[in-house]
């Protein structure tokens, strides 16, 4: 099915299309998981793991891609087999996506061009392992994610583990707050840190029930809000790193990158690769761990949430 939306061709998959036209839930995902990090099959296979985990928490996946001047809103099995299989599939995020479809292509979506495409699409929920945030040393290099900026623009709720630690996460929230994006942490006290529990931040808000969440999001939209809805869901603790490990790690590299002469934008990989090596391949359990457990989170919140609209 395509449906163009103000002039942006929206290529549905029929299951995406069937389940909105008929009041079901779905959740968005972004290619980016498919493209950058494993390589096929894996990448292709972890795909479907997040899209089923999605599907075991009750609704419809709908992983986001850019191709030939179009937006997919969900994908195929064959789509996702081009995508993984495709070399050098750029990273699109919300900056660029006008300029990807005007040229063409093939375009792996962020966090931030998932929303934009959600939000056109009408699929109010977008299911991430994490977001991007405040980068340490922002007061110096105003290095700020498009996912933080993208938050106050689109009117789609995220669901995540947070952000990961290499970010100034006390930063992070404070952007969320001066910007009135609602921040709710699912049957946990804390702001949780990507692959571990706690950022060592307390969440503005707790709470364990999904219909409740559901009202929430939904109050919010009816009070005459047009941004996005902030939902966390930490890790498992049984696939949990610790936070006291992971920040040693990183306090450790920036000393190192420091004497290195590593700055701006290789600083964000020269961190990752400190807490790569220093977890011992741990992180990447953990990284599959954290995508299927926010995938599902996600599938269950909407689920709540189509059943809320139904009632209303």
């Amino acid at each position: 099915m395509r449906n163009n939306h103000e002039n942006v061709p929206l290529v549905f998959t029929e299951e995406v299309s069937d389940a909105l036209a008929s009041g079901l839930p779905v959740v968005a995902l972004e290619s980016n998981v498919i493209t950058h990090g494993l390589q096929y099959p894996e990448n292709a296979e972890t795909a479907r793991k997040v899209e089923a985990a999605v599907r075991a928490g009750g609704s419809v996946p709908a992983t986001i891609g850019v191709e030939n001047g179009r937006i997919l809103v969900g994908m195929t099995d064959a789509d996702i087999e081009r995508f993984a299989s495709t070399p050098g599939i750029p990273k699109v995020s919300s900056r660029d996506m006008g300029i990807v479809l005007a040229r063409g292509g093939m375009g792996a979506t962020t966090v931030a061009s998932s929303l934009v495409a959600a939000d056109l699409a009408g699929i109010p929920f977008f299911a991430s392992a994490g977001i991007g945030g405040v980068h340490r040393g922002a007061e110096r290099s105003m290095d700020i994610s498009s996912d933080l900026v993208q938050f106050t623009r689109s009117k789609v709720a995220v669901v995540c583990a947070g952000a990961k630690n290499i970010l100034d996460l006390g930063l992070t929230l404070e952007f969320l707050e001066t910007h009135c994006v609602p921040l709710v942490s699912y049957r946990s006290d804390d702001f949780p840190a990507f692959y571990c529990l706690s950022s060592g931040f307390r969440s503005p808000h707790r709470m364990d029930d999904e219909t409740e969440i559901a009202r929430a999001i939904e109050t919010h939209w009816a009070l005459g809000n047009d941004n996005g809805f902030l939902v966390t869901s930490p890790i498992g603790a049984e696939d949990a790193i610790d936070s006291r490990e992971v920040e040693q790690a990183i306090e450790d590299a920036i000393v190192a990158a420091e004497k290195d002469g590593v700055r701006g934008n290789a600083i964000t990989k020269y961190l990752m690769r400190a807490v790569d090596k220093v977890t011992e391949g741990r992180s990447a359990k953990a990284n599959m761990a954290v995508l299927i457990s926010t995938a599902e989170a996600a599938g269950r919140i909407a689920a709540a949430h189509a059943a809320l609209l139904r009632t209303n």
